[in-house]
């Protein structure tokens, strides 16, 4: 069985590595992540995680990973900053609260499929302007959900988290073995090929 991964992101690829998945190939998938009107941060995430394991063109004997992460302030949808500006007002509203990340990880073989969604409670500490400054400068907030990375230099910004520290960087790994493992593909620690 081949693993198409069907997301770009490095992390994603080094996540995998962790639990000792190397996919076969990686195809990024160009879908409309606009979300639809009314529509919550969790059924949000779940519905683009489908998505784009579905944009991606398997052959048989493969099968297709996808995931989204999305934060939400309440019911907004903190998606990747357009640019600086709205990079510094995503972190401005973070500052001092709790949000919440939500990581959908869906899994597609032929006519199968299986999702699953992991919520994690992430609380930024009272961020200054010149903190604020300085992360803005590192421009780590690009191409990331709610404009910072926990696994970077926004990890000292962050006391505080309850859930899953791999589904805020991006892929939750335990949910995301148990689906490989429903797949029938092997992950570390399962031992040897059947």
């Amino acid at each position: 069985m081949r693993l198409v991964l069907g997301s770009s992101s490095p992390r994603r690829r080094e996540l995998l590595a962790q639990i000792g998945v190397t996919p076969d190939r990686v195809a990024a998938p160009e879908i409309d992540e606009t979300p639809r009107k009314g529509e919550a941060p969790r059924p949000y995430c779940l519905r683009m995680a489908r998505e784009k394991a579905a944009a991606i063109a398997i052959a048989p004997g493969e099968i297709v990973l996808s995931a989204d992460t999305t934060v939400a302030a309440g019911r907004r949808i903190l998606g990747k900053p357009a640019d600086e500006t709205e990079a510094e007002g995503f972190l401005r509203l973070l500052s001092g609260r709790r949000h919440r990340v939500v990581t959908a990880v869906a899994l597609r073989r032929e006519d199968r499929a299986w999702a699953r969604d992991v919520v994690t409670a992430v609380r930024f500490k009272r961020l200054s302007d010149e903190e604020i400054a300085a992360y803005l400068r590192s421009g780590e907030w690009r191409g990331k959900a709610g404009g910072y990375a926990i696994h970077g230099l926004a990890g000292p910004l962050i006391p505080w988290i309850s859930g899953s520290f791999t589904g805020v960087v991006g892929l939750p790994l335990a949910e995301t073995a148990n689906l490989l493992r429903a797949a029938g593909y092997p992950v570390a620690l399962d031992g040897p090929a059947k």
